[in-house]
Parts: C-alpha cells; sequence; structure tokens
C-alpha cells in the first residue's frame, strides 16, 4: 500500500506497530455514536500517498478506524486514531488468542495458511545468532537490512533477546530483488557475523563491502530454502515447531508464543 511496502504476499498481514491510540477521555458505550469517519473524509486525508477509501469500520481494537482501501488494483487496509492525526500500517492481534483480528475480514481475501517447515531444514549455518546460543527455544527470523518493517522488527528482537534469555534468535537473512543494495549489506554482515555490524546494516548506515565468494553462496543457500518453502515476504518468523508467520509481533507478544511452542 505504501512505497515501503515489504510483505510481498499481501498488504493485510504485515506486522509493523503494535501501537493503539486511545479514545478521548470519558469516552464510553458504542464508539461509533461519537467517533466517526467517511470514505470520503478519509480518502482526503491519505492523499498524500495516494489510494481510494472505499469503506470505514470501527477497528476491533478501540480507539481506531479501520479503513478499506484500493491502490493500484489491490485493497488492504490501514489503521487511523480517533483523532485523525496518525496512520497506521500493520496488523492487529489479540493477545489472548495471539490471532490477528480485522473488521473487514468478510470483505478481504484471507491468505492460505503456510504450511510448516521441517526447522532441521533450515540452513541455520548460516544464520547470524542473538540472544542465547545454546538457548532451548529456537526463533528463525527471515529479514531484510533494506526492508522498514524488518528494521522495527529488528528492534523488536533485540529487546526479545533480553527478556527471553533462553531464546536463541537465527536471523536468516533474506534480500528482496525490490531492495537490490540489501543482498551486499547482508553478505557483509553473513562475512563477520558481528551484532555490531548487523546493527549498522539495519539502521541504514555503511557497511564495508563484501569480499568473499563463501557469502554469496551462503546467502543464495537462504533465498533457495525460503522460495521452496512459501516464504515470498519480509520480515517472517518460523516459530519451533515449524509453524511460519508472515510479519513479525512485538517483542513480548513472540515470548508469549514461544512459550506455547
Amino acid at each position: 500500500m505504501l512505497k515501503e511496502l515489504c510483505i510481498a504476499v499481501a498488504i493485510t498481514i504485515i506486522v509493523a506497530s503494535s501501537s493503539y491510540a486511545m479514545a478521548k477521555e470519558g469516552c464510553g458505550g458504542e464508539c461509533a455514536s461519537c467517533h466517526t469517519l467517511t470514505p470520503q473524509e478519509a480518502t482526503g486525508l491519505l492523499k498524500k500517498i495516494g489510494g481510494t477509501v472505499t469503506d470505514v469500520r470501527q477497528s476491533p481494537a478501540r480507539g481506531l478506524f479501520e479503513l478499506l482501501v484500493e491502490k493500484d488494483g489491490r485493497k488492504g487496509v490501514l489503521y487511523m486514531d480517533y483523532g485523525k492525526k496518525y496512520l497506521i500500517q500493520g496488523a492487529v492481534f489479540d493477545l489472548e488468542k495471539l490471532e490477528q483480528v480485522i473488521a473487514f475480514k468478510d470483505v478481504l481475501p484471507q491468505p492460505k495458511p503456510i504450511k510448516p517447515v521441517d526447522v532441521k531444514t533450515i540452513p541455520v549455518a548460516n544464520a547470524i545468532v542473538m540472544g542465547n546460543p545454546k538457548g532451548t527455544k529456537n526463533l528463525y527470523v527471515f529479514t531484510d537490512p533494506d526492508c522498514p518493517f524488518c528494521r522495527k522488527g529488528h528492534a523488536e528482537l533485540k529487546k526479545l533477546a533480553k527478556i527471553a534469555p533462553d531464546v536463541a534468535i537465527h536471523i536468516m537473512l533474506f534480500p528482496l530483488p525490490m531492495h537490490p543494495a540489501s543482498y551486499d549489506k547482508s553478505r557483509a554482515a553473513l562475512e563477520t557475523k558481528s551484532l555490531d555490524l548487523l546493527d549498522k546494516a539495519f539502521e541504514g548506515k555503511e557497511v564495508p563491502k563484501p569480499t568473499r565468494e563463501s557469502s554469496k553462496k551462503a546467502i543464495d543457500e537462504i533465498v533457495k530454502f525460503a522460495n521452496a518453502n512459501g516464504i515470498s515476504g519480509t520480515p517472517t518468523i518460523v516459530l519451533p515447531d515449524g509453524t511460519i508467520q508472515v510479519g513479525m509481533p512485538d517483542a513480548e507478544t513472540m515470548k508469549k508464543m514461544l512459550e506455547r511452542k
């Protein structure tokens, strides 16, 4: 939906922000009785990014409008706070069920579940490990240094490493074709497996040019594995049981997901 969109499968399964706008103080009862937004008004508010808002509903998350947007022949959802000042691109999750909730579920086609993978086949020798390398829980993250959603997710992974000390986070660098500079950045990070250099790559800072042919082979192996297992966008996480989830929740949610696996 936005120019920097990195999730290749659908706008509706992007995971980018865990922020929720709050309704005005003292607000109670039916939100729609005092908070309204028409499709025409919403389209005007989105003029900087383009697209047409065809419908507006109250989001399952209190305090947000959910916008059904059409652009370039595609449909997706965006969220806007009741104050009509902030736009949120991402997914809303029920923290108890750890499932995505969406007001336009009856309108938008739901993505087909991706078949779980055998985690033993993931080329972890080509990973950069965050957290505890000897942890009993393993999380596999397919990510791209030039994907803005991955950059936000990278910060959440660093938080996860602090709050879940028994988790080994395997960073599988998966540069997308839409980010041509990311391929060499991924190679450079993999050549040293330095977490500091990895951070620089995700912060958009300059990193050294790759020099080893082995790093090209390693990245190509990750790309081949991803393509063969239905992983087509970033960020994508694979849980210990092989479950694939497109997008990346916040650190606390990932911790709970890992505790259940």
